[in-house]
Order: C-alpha cells, then structure tokens, then sequence
C-alpha cells in the first residue's frame, strides 16, 4: 500500500497566521483582494497541499516568510528569515479566464477559481445590511470587489451556467461554491441560490455548495437540494451573543438558536456530514467556546469548518490580528479529534469550502479514514 506524505502542519498553520511576501505578485492564478468572504490570500502548494495564505494583508507584509523569484519549473523556494524551510508552488491562471460572455463580461468576474480546482461565485454582490457600519459585519468586504470593478452586481442564471461548463472542460474543476449576499429578511438569498444552482446542473455535472444564512421556511433546504444543491453552508462565523453582537450587529439579529434549529432541519435533507458552517478563530471567541459549539454541531452531523481571521484591507477590523499559529494548533488538535469521533470527515462533503480546506489547516489535523 502506497505511503500518502501528510502536509507540514505545522508549517501551513505558521503561514496562514503569518501571511508570505511574494517577489513575484503576478506567479500563479490571480490573488484575491476584497469580496465576499476571506480574502486577501493568494493559492500557494505547499507539500502538495493548496492552501489560500494571506499575501496583501499588514502582517503578511512584515511576514518573516517569503518566496523567493520562481524557478524555471514554476516552483519558488520558501524563505523564513532568510533561511530556506521548503519548496512552494503556485495553481496556474485558469484558462477559463480568457474568456467572456456573449455581452461582454469576462467569467472572472462571474466566478473565480478558488484554491486549485474549486468554482467560486458571489451570486448578488450586495447585502441588506453592507451599507451600514452600525449593521455590516465588520469583516466584510464584499462590496470591495464590486467598486473596484472585478465582478458585476447580479450574475444571472445563465451566465453561471456558462461560466461552469467552461470551467470544468477548460480547467477540471472538480466542485462550486455559491454564495450570496443577503438581499432581504425572509428566505436570506435561497431563492438565488436555487435558480443558480439548477441553470448550473441543467449545464454541466458539477456537485455545488449553496451559502446563505438559514432562511425563514425550513422548506427552502428541500427546495434547494432538488435545484441541485448538494451540500450547504450556513455560517456562524462567531459562536457568542457578545461576540457576534460587536462583529457583526446585523447578521447577529439571526439567532445561535435558529442557526441550530436550521442545522438540525438542514441535516434532515443533505445528509449527514453535508451541512457545514464557517468558524473565524481570532474574533474574540475564546477556543473553549469554539470547541463547545463545535461540539454540539458535530452531534448534529455539521462539520465546523474553523478558520483562521484574516483582516481585510478597507474593513474596519483591517487592524485586527489574525490569531497565533499556537492558537490554531491548541484549537485545530482537539477538534480534529471531535471529528473523527463524530464520523465526519472533509473528504466527505461533496462539495464546498470544508472540502476545499484550503483557508485552514483543519484538514491536515484531520485523521484519515483507514
């Protein structure tokens, strides 16, 4: 039986807490700034292993790692103070990027290319509470990308459609992540999310994870898998009232409780292992909160999907640290283990950001199945 190399762990965590300076910006697919979500990363293989590390926030500019001019092969050597720790590559631009729709609009900014085979998209680049500091997440930038005119408002049906089938022939994309912005206070984006996801699956075979927060109707999860939805992420993002009262006032009016009944109704129609919700370690959340909410969650057949907080540039936590390698490693050892009792496994999920594991180590703290 083959030997399968396990990633540097500990190397992976130090990056995405550290962030890396880069000699050459322009190595690779494209880096993120701004958007919806984590940002600020750039797709670095590290062992093998593609991990989103951050590369344009303030730490990563004083980062002690850096990358040295790439090699004629297209791999780069890893640099920590000065001393060499490893070999680092970067996933290629997609070639699905060239291209533009009929009207004129480039696919990259109807979807991008996440981590090194992964379909991204922000449905409505808009949200019901962006507009306002007193009710915006205040590590949201996803209306960044819009201003500075990577992406377009609404993508609609078809244009994702398009977009996915190219991507999958031109460049084996293997899943999709749709999210969306929160347009109103009722089903919160699933009806979006449904027209999308069944023009996608109408166009090509490609398994999607929708993103929302839990809409009013717990009828909107059976609405949803059957336009083709195969896995779902509603995300917490903070696990405390305090905490997710300071951060994000707005999306905090949505009840931990309701997020819970929504999960356990979400499991109820995607499967165990098939519902999953974003964790941002560094918010202020203490590890034994985290890991009692992860706890729970996992009891239920959610996966926790904890990451690491990246401060993004023009957010008003933009000076916010992002959370010690040590910390992740003292918070990711125990939770993996949480996971493995539970029976839920990243590998697992059919499609989305758990599966991705690109903007966390948690993946490489994971015990494999034997």
């Amino acid at each position: 039986m083959p030997t399968v190399t396990k990633p540097n762990q500990q190397l992976i965590t130090e990056l995405q807490s550290l962030g890396l300076r880069l000699h050459d910006p322009n190595a690779g697919a494209a880096s993120r700034r701004g958007g919806a979500g984590p940002s600020d990363h750039k797709a670095v293989v590290v062992d093998g292993h593609t991990v989103m590390i951050p590369v344009h926030t303030a730490s990563s500019w004083s980062s002690p790692f850096a990358a040295s001019p790439l090699g004629p092969d297209g791999s780069s050597t890893l640099m920590r103070d000065g001393v060499s720790v490893g070999i680092i590559s970067f996933p290629r631009q997609p070639r699905f990027y060239k291209l533009q729709t009929l009207d004129g609009i480039a696919y990259s900014k109807i979807a991008t290319l996440h981590g090194s085979d992964v379909l991204a998209t922000t449905v409505l680049q808009s949200c019901i509470r962006y507009e306002s500091r007193r009710k915006s997440c205040q590590f949201c930038a996803i209306g960044q990308s819009l201003a500075a005119g990577r992406t377009i408002l609404r993508k609609t049906p078809q244009q994702l459609a398009e977009v996915a089938r190219a991507a999958v022939l031109l460049d084996s994309v293997k899943h999709m992540v749709m999210t969306t912005g929160t347009p109103n206070a009722t089903d919160r984006g699933a009806q979006i999310l449904c027209e999308s996801a069944f023009a996608v699956k109408s166009a090509v075979n490609l398994p999607i994870q929708g993103q929302c927060e839990p809409p009013d109707e717990d009828a909107w999860f059976k609405r949803m898998h059957e336009a083709g939805i195969d896995s779902l992420g509603m995300h917490l993002e903070a696990v405390t009232p305090e905490v997710r009262a300071r951060i994000m006032p707005g999306k905090a009016s949505v009840s931990v409780e309701r997020y819970f009944s929504a999960f356990e109704a979400a499991v109820d129609v995607f499967g165990h292992g098939q519902v999953s919700t974003y964790i941002l370690a560094g918010l202020g959340d203490t590890p034994e909160a985290i890991l009692r909410t992860s706890e729970k969650l996992i009891a239920i057949g959610v996966y926790p999907f904890v990451v690491p907080f990246v401060p993004i540039s023009g957010t008003p936590l933009e000076d916010h640290p992002a959370p010690s390698s040590a910390y992740m490693r003292d918070l990711l050892t125990p939770l993996s283990d949480m996971l493995a009792a539970g029976g839920l496994h990243s590998s697992d999920i059919k499609a989305g950001c758990g599966k991705c594991g690109a903007c966390s180590s948690l993946s490489t703290f994971e015990k494999r199945p034997s």
